[in-house]
Order: C-alpha cells, then structure tokens, then sequence
C-alpha cells in the first residue's frame, strides 16, 4: 500500500471519499439549517437553497484544481500557504480549526438532544470519545462507519420525503412565489445553508489518504456535492409542501413535524433516530477534517509540534485527533452550541475565500477565473449576510487568530 511522504497511508478511492464527504454534507445539517433558513429567507428558501449551491460549486470547483494540485493534509491551510503566502494559509486553518471544532461540540450535543434529551451531554461526551476512538482506528474504519451512516440518514429522508409528498396534506401552493424575506433574508438563509454543503471539505482535507489524488479528489467532490444538492431540494420541497414555509420557520423539529402533519406519526422516532445517526456521521467526519488540518498547522509550528506525529502502525496523525477529540468533548459538557450554525458558516466562508483567492492564481485568462472569482465575491457576501451576532464573533475569532499569529512571528523573530 504506498504512503505519502508524510507517512499517512494511501487506502481511500473515489467511493471513499465521496461517503466521508456525503456524510458531513447529508448529516444533522438538513435535520437543523432548514428551519432557521426559512425564518430568513421565508418563501424564498428554494431560492436560498439554489445560492448556496452556486457559491458551494464555485467552492468545490477551486478546491478540486488546488486539491489534485496539492494532495496533502490540511486543505485550504496548504493552498493558502502555497499559493498566496503562509499568513493566508494560516488565517484559513484557523478559521476552520475553531468554526467546525465548535460544530463538532454542536453535532455530538444534537446527537444528546435525540438519544437521551435529558442527559444530552453525557450522550454528547460518550459519542466524541467512541468516534475519536473508531478514527484513531485508521481511516478505513472511518469509511466504513460513514457507508453504513450515509445509508441509513438517506432511508430516513427518502422515507419522509415520499410520505409527505403522497399524503392529502401536501400542497403545491404552499410553496409560494418569491422572497417574502427579501433579498437579504434569501441571502441569510443561503449562508446558513451552507453550513449544510460545507462537508466536501473533508475529502480535500484527506488529500493525504486517497488514492491517486489528483484522479480522485477532482470527481469525488462534485459527485459528493451533486448528491448533497438533490437531498436538500427534495427535503426542502417535501416540508415546504406540507408545512409552509412560517410554519417550517418557526419548527424546532421540522422533519418530525412534517410527518405529524402529514398523518404519519409513527414514523417520528425513525426520524429521531435518523437525525442521531446523522448527527453521528457528521461528528465522525469533522473530526477527520479537524484533526487533518491540525496535523498541516502542527508541521508548520502554528500549533504545538507534538501533534503533527503520526501513528506508526494505524498511520493517522493520533496526537492531533486525541486533541481535538478532548476540545470538543469539553465543550460538548460544558457548553450548549447548538445555536453554532452561523458562527461555523463564517469561519468555512472565510475559509473558502482563501481557496478561491488561491484558485485565482492558478491559471490565466478570464475563463480561468471566472469561477473563482464568482466563489470568492459569494462567500464575503453570505458571510456578512449572516445573523449579526455571527459576524461579530466570527470577526472577532479571526482577529484573535492575526493577533496569535502576530505575537508568534514576533517571538520567532526575537529568537
């Protein structure tokens, strides 16, 4: 089996990574982002929902050519580094090491909320400490896991899916013409729905893993995104059909409202069950993301040096994943952030505007560039269209970020 020169192990082809991608993407985002995004953008969720794939699309399609460019952990962190300068390749890392370690904290709290509501952070610590044991395992265990997530969070929504469309309460009207939210409630909800489509990241950020990257990466994330996109349509279409869009605004579960009102009560502790193990198969996937991008930033001494060690025998980065499994189970008991969604969606937003920066770069003329350029001007305007209280702490987490990276260059310097 051939490794990388880093010494992870290359084990994971185009049906891998498509699986970890899909099980970020079609996990708790579609249990979760809905209901707040229709809040916002009203009868112009659709339309919300059609933004965020174009800026997603944009997004994965500069991280593929950087990706089969650059196959190494870390993602955006190295594309930043290698192409625009290690200051933008760390503020990127930074960005996605603090966003999505709170959304690992917010992903193992929902899966408390579903299993054992009143114990939900017990249930919350148990499920980061068994995942950050079955990734410590290898990455194919994390593979395989993910399959079997994937299959049983796709038979739940296609399960709701066809009840609510083939009940007596589905209504066509109920979808509404426009944006009663106006434009700028169709662009909050795109960023929130982001948070959703977010997920192809890791299979970029797993650059060290697959095999053949620069075959691999560049057709698992537009497959991985292609599918995302038809779940979330028809999910979004099946709930606005039966609910509309204020009452799907104002759910705190719309899936098992939906099939309440659909007549089929039965079907809510599927769906329960549904969202735990969706909730599940993102956690199981941020955490590979995370720790991959930690181990890039370790090797570069913008985290402690300790982490970047990989274990000789299972070949994954440990020591990072032991870190970021304890972060995230002390958040997970201590802190209730399941309110996370927008503060995550600026920090991968900052995150993607690297990438298509770094994309920028790649190749001359205006074809080149059109897409990263569309990307980069999408992700600034969903970022700052977010919920203020998300781009205020979103801002401010970035500026610690420049502060710490500030102070370290100073101290190198002295040195």
């Amino acid at each position: 089996m051939s490794q990388s020169p880093a010494g992870l192990r290359r084990t994971l082809g185009v049906g891998d990574a498509v699986v970890i991608g899909l099980g970020s993407m079609v996990g708790a985002g579609v249990f979760v982002a809905l209901a707040p995004a229709a809040r916002a953008a009203g009868t112009g969720l659709l339309l919300g929902l059609a933004v965020a794939a174009v800026v997603a699309y944009c997004n994965a399609t500069s991280s593929a050519r950087l990706a089969a460019l650059y196959p190494a952990s870390g993602g955006t962190y190295v594309y930043g580094r290698e192409r625009l300068g290690e200051f933008w390749g760390y503020l990127a890392g930074w960005a996605f090491v603090v966003g999505k370690t709170a959304s690992c904290a917010a992903m193992a709290l929902t899966v408390g909320a579903y299993v054992w509501p009143d114990q939900a952070h017990a249930v919350a610590v148990a499920a980061v400490v068994a995942l950050t044991a079955v990734n410590y395992g290898g990455v194919q265990k994390s593979a395989w896991l993910t399959r079997v997530i994937v299959a049983v969070v796709l038979a739940v929504l296609a399960s709701v899916v066809v009840v609510c469309l083939t009940s007596g309460q589905a209504d066509a009207g109920r979808l509404g013409i426009g944006a009663s939210g106006g434009l700028g409630g169709v662009l909050q909800a795109a960023g929130l729905l982001f948070f959703a489509f977010a997920g192809y990241a890791r299979i970029a950020t797993l650059g060290e893993e697959v095999r053949d990257p620069a075959r691999t990466i560049p057709r698992a994330i537009p497959i991985a995104l292609g599918i995302a996109l038809a779940v979330y349509a028809c999910v979004a279409f099946a709930l606005l059909s039966v609910l509309g869009a204020d009452a799907l605004g104002a759910a705190t579960a719309p899936l098992t409202d939906a099939v309440r009102a659909a007549g089929v009560p039965g079907l809510v502790p599927v769906v329960r069950v549904g969202a735990a193990v969706a909730a599940l198969g993102s956690l199981l996937a941020l955490i590979l993301g995370v720790s991959r991008t930690t181990l890039a930033m370790a090797r570069d001494r913008h985290l402690p040096a300790a982490l970047a060690v990989v274990h000789p025998r299972f070949q994954v980065p440990h020591r990072a994943e032991l870190a970021v499994g304890a972060v995230v189970a002390v958040l997970a008991a201590t802190v209730d952030v399941r309110g996370a969604i927008g503060f995550s969606s600026f920090g991968v937003l900052a995150y993607y505007a690297v990438a298509n920066a770094s994309a920028w770069t790649l190749g001359p003329g205006p074809a080149a560039r059109a897409v990263p350029a569309a990307g980069l001007l999408g992700c600034v305007v969903l970022a700052f269209a977010l919920p203020w209280t998300s781009v205020v702490t979103g801002t401010c987490v970035l500026l610690a970020g420049v502060a710490a990276y500030g102070v370290r260059r100073r101290l190198r310097a002295a040195a």
